[in-house]
């Protein structure tokens, strides 16, 4: 490696010891996972089975999801790590808006108890996104309830579309852009890649 190539990555390192100095608020986040690529509900579940892997106390509320098969679900069972499903399915698999509205609105009043609760280090609300975009849930209320929760309580939420009032109060906020997708090719979904 030539001297100058050295050079270079020590200025970078100096640089980024410096900004990991500065950073010195140590509380929980919120992780917004957002566009319309694939992996958004695979890399929330990826950062809770982070938070597992420390010992950490999490839980999951799944919005949209139904009762099919979910290896992430299967899982969590068996590390009895609590789940709350809001159990309709898919919106295109729905002829029931009123009836999802409620399910959307007594989903959410289980995810306000978990977002309360000051032994939880980090809760998961997988697809909210479409709950605000649609309607069925206040944005200001989840909002208030995201700012009331406990300092030290991480909150990851997934879906597209994130409202603009989620991205703003959001710590964290990633898109994950299609570039390209096996569906499009024919891919069948399989287990344990997409489910």
């Amino acid at each position: 490696m030539s001297d100058k190539e050295l050079a270079r990555r020590a200025k970078i390192k100096q640089q980024v010891d410096a900004r990991i100095a500065e950073a010195q608020d140590d509380r929980g986040s919120i992780l917004l996972l957002t566009g319309n690529g694939k992996g958004k509900t695979t890399a929330g579940f990826g950062t809770l089975f982070r938070a597992i892997g420390h010992n950490q106390q999490v839980a999951v509320v799944q919005f949209i999801k139904g009762n099919d098969p979910c290896g992430e679900r299967e899982l969590l069972q068996r590390l009895a790590v609590p789940v709350y499903t809001m159990n309709t399915g898919f919106s295109w698999d729905s002829n029931d808006p009123d009836g999802d509205r409620k399910a959307a609105q007594s989903t959410w009043e289980h995810a306000k108890t978990l977002l309360a609760d000051p032994s939880l280090e980090m809760v998961l609300l997988d697809e909210l996104t479409y709950m605000l975009n649609w309607g069925y849930l206040p944005v200001e209320e989840v909002i208030a309830s995201l700012m009331q929760r406990p300092a030290t309580m991480t909150v990851v939420i997934t879906g597209r579309a994130a409202h603009r009032q989620l991205k703003a109060v959001a710590d964290t906020v990633s898109e994950i852009q299609p570039v390209k997708h096996g569906f499009e090719q024919g891919l069948k979904a399989r287990a344990g890649l997409d489910w």
